[in-house]
């Protein structure tokens, strides 16, 4: 009687051993892979912040916040640069509130009941500012010349204007 229980006691643990390691190869060989996988996937996004610098040194190529030149130009002025831009951003936007259908810089009148407004800016450099503009159903761009003079008063004009068709 011994003899059988010290038999199916081996039989047992053989069975215990058998079964734990074909479980822990499956546990090493998932992790295995998820390691494999892990490694691609952090090259891929390597590659893609890789790409999205690219993309963000190619769009501030054409920014006021990257010129070096526009901003010495002001600098040298003596004028507070980033107040100064603040202001500039202010003014243009300002030109929103306007009273009768002409808005002061947008060349086109609108063709709905709203009012053009300026949606968006971006000062190029120390002349220039890129600036769209909409009526909700209409919509285009411009390229806004501006200048200080001096009186530090800003005086804005319009050099090119673009009105995208419906």
């Amino acid at each position: 009687m011994k003899k059988r229980i010290f038999m199916y006691l081996f039989i047992f643990s053989v069975l215990l051993l058998l079964f734990q390691f074909i479980n822990s190869k499956k546990i090493y060989d998932d992790s295995n892979r998820k390691v494999a996988n892990s490694k691609t996937l952090v090259q891929k996004y390597k590659d893609s912040i890789l790409v999205l610098k690219d993309d963000i040194h190619n769009l501030s190529q054409f920014s006021f916040d990257y010129n070096d030149y526009s901003y010495d130009y002001f600098l040298d002025q003596g004028y507070d640069v980033e107040k100064l831009m603040t202001t500039v951003k202010d003014a243009l936007y300002s030109q929103n509130e306007y009273e009768g259908e002409e808005h002061p810089l947008v060349p086109y009148v609108s063709t709905t009941d709203t009012k053009i407004i300026i949606n968006s800016i971006r000062v190029l450099n120390h002349k220039w500012i890129i600036a769209d503009f909409t009526d909700g159903q209409l919509w285009g761009e411009m390229l806004v010349m501006y200048s200080l003079n001096d009186k530090g008063e800003l005086n804005f004009r319009v050099a090119e204007s673009l009105l995208n068709p419906l």
